[in-house]
């Protein structure tokens, strides 16, 4: 159906796909796994007419393909779930998914009706109870993932490429789109998968090819791969234990929240996080844990309620009032609320410690550098240099970029929303190791997980939402999945 031959893309002196020939045929999911920074996306963007190759060519059902758009992309027949997702705020929910196909009457306009009933017939093939009507700029970023899987598959497309489709998804809605997909695989329609999910790996594909620093190390049936041999390939060695161990915090209480709410969104959250102690919030979307970690951080304050750092109460207006008061965040919408894409890695990487790099009104440009060379050293962020634009890096890059950000400035408090969302195995482990090494210099750390398996081998304890408000506080080295999600269920 497609194929890519020795294709090449460079950005700003840095090869990032180099060569690669790979082929997709009718009917498979074909699984593209490989490190952040592998080249993954970057193909899949290639192949979708949204980056010209620097280098060899795309055949289409066996002839030479030039796509010099997406559009020319989408109308030959090839759709893209991006894992950056890029919905416009200001439309409705059905005007983002119809975009570009919108039903029209006989006279040419816009058929408002059946524009909603096309949306709802799309959102209901995912089992989503989202409404149509509703502004884009109103829902989750889990809803704005659905509503963007949702755009794609209502193209009817031969071809679907899916960079991360699950990464905001809850279990529900991960379980309704792998139905959708069986249903597509049906209709002999080509699936391109990206996840650094193991277990969607061995569930979904069919075929599986592995990038690695933007060459193509092998193509092999997925029943011919087991999960250590794939690691092997993406990172070029074994990997030791995935988690590592855990140290008991101490005594002394380091945040409390009490009665923390806004509604409708939470009511009455109360919970405590003591020094060199992982705090998970679980919950189902829509839960309210997102919105909880928001109003400590500043981003959307609570209504009422009071929070206590080092035992004194101290009032959180907006993010600067945190950040002066030792709480860093790393936000769940990294490209929403993290990034400013125009600007470098350098810059963004300094963005909320510039005062200490400042002398008078003017910013010491060496320190920051300094500073800037150190974080991207021990973080391992990889790019052609400190100046180039943030926006040109991996996501998974992109998320160590604020992570490193977040550490600059040294805060007791560190709140992580969905810190391993777009990652690879390797660069979790490596995330995962930082998170205990903070808590065992005694910083709190307030975790907020999609994944179970993290939120259990990586938090002390589990504060459970359901609903907005807490259901159950459990010690995580004593429960497990089941009971977590229990609690999680509304009644």
């Amino acid at each position: 159906m497609l194929r890519a031959l020795e294709l090449r893309k460079d950005f700003g002196g840095l090869t990032v796909l180099q060569s690669t020939s790979v082929d997709f045929r009718p009917g498979e999911v074909h699984a593209l796994m490989g490190e952040n920074g592998a080249g993954k996306s970057t193909l899949m963007k290639v192949l979708a007419g949204l980056y010209r190759p620097d280098g060899g060519h795309i055949e289409w059902r066996g002839g030479h393909a030039d796509f010099a758009s997406p559009h020319e992309a989408l109308v030959a027949g090839i759709a893209m779930i991006h894992q950056e997702l890029m919905p416009i705020l200001d439309l409705t929910v059905a005007e983002n998914i119809t975009l570009g196909a919108e039903p029209c009457d006989r006279l040419g306009r816009i058929d408002k009706e059946a524009q909603l009933h096309r949306a709802s017939e799309l959102l209901g093939e995912l089992e989503a109870d989202i409404d149509p009507s509703r502004l884009m700029r109103t829902l989750t970023v889990a809803q704005t993932q659905v509503v963007e899987i949702a755009k794609a598959l209502g193209r009817n497309a031969d071809v679907i490429l899916m960079d991360e489709p699950t990464a905001a998804l809850s279990d529900h809605e991960v379980a309704a789109l792998f139905r959708f997909i069986a249903r597509l695989k049906a209709r002999g329609v080509t699936i391109v998968y990206t996840t650094h999910k193991m277990d969607e790996v061995f569930r979904l594909a069919d075929r599986i090819s592995v990038l690695r620093d933007g060459n193509l190390v092998g193509t092999a049936p997925a029943s011919e791969m087991n999960p250590a041999k794939l690691i092997t390939m993406m990172v070029g060695r074994e990997l030791a234990d995935v988690f590592p161990v855990r140290q008991p915090p101490t005594d002394e209480i380091l945040l409390e929240v009490s009665g923390l709410t806004r509604e409708p969104s939470y009511r009455n959250v109360s919970f405590q996080v003591r020094r060199g102690e992982v705090v998970a919030l679980a919950g189902l979307m829509g839960a309210g844990r997102t919105e909880v970690a928001s109003a400590i951080y500043g981003l959307q304050p609570a209504s009422s309620g009071q929070i206590r750092l080092n035992g004194r109460a101290i009032s959180i207006r907006n993010p600067q009032d945190s950040l002066s008061a030792g709480i860093g965040m790393v936000t769940e919408d990294r490209k929403g609320l993290g990034l400013i894409p125009a600007l470098g890695v350098g810059q963004n990487i300094t963005l909320t410690a510039l005062r200490n790099f400042s002398k008078g009104q003017f910013l010491d440009h060496t320190a920051e550098a300094a500073a800037v060379g150190a974080q991207m050293a021990e973080f391992s962020i990889k790019s052609s240099g400190t100046s180039q634009p943030i926006s040109q890096l991996s996501g998974g890059n992109q998320q160590k970029a604020l992570l490193a950000r977040c550490l600059l400035g040294a805060p007791q408090l560190i709140i992580l929303d969905e810190p391993t969302r777009g990652i690879d195995i390797g660069a979790k482990a490596e995330i995962y190791a930082l998170i205990q090494k903070l808590a065992r210099a005694g910083k709190a750390v307030l975790l907020v997980s999609s994944e179970l398996p993290e939120v259990l081998s990586l938090a002390h304890r589990i504060v459970v939402l359901r609903r907005g408000s807490v259901s159950a506080t459990l010690e995580a080295t004593t429960t497990d999945q089941e009971t977590v999600l229990r609690h999680a269920m509304p009644l």
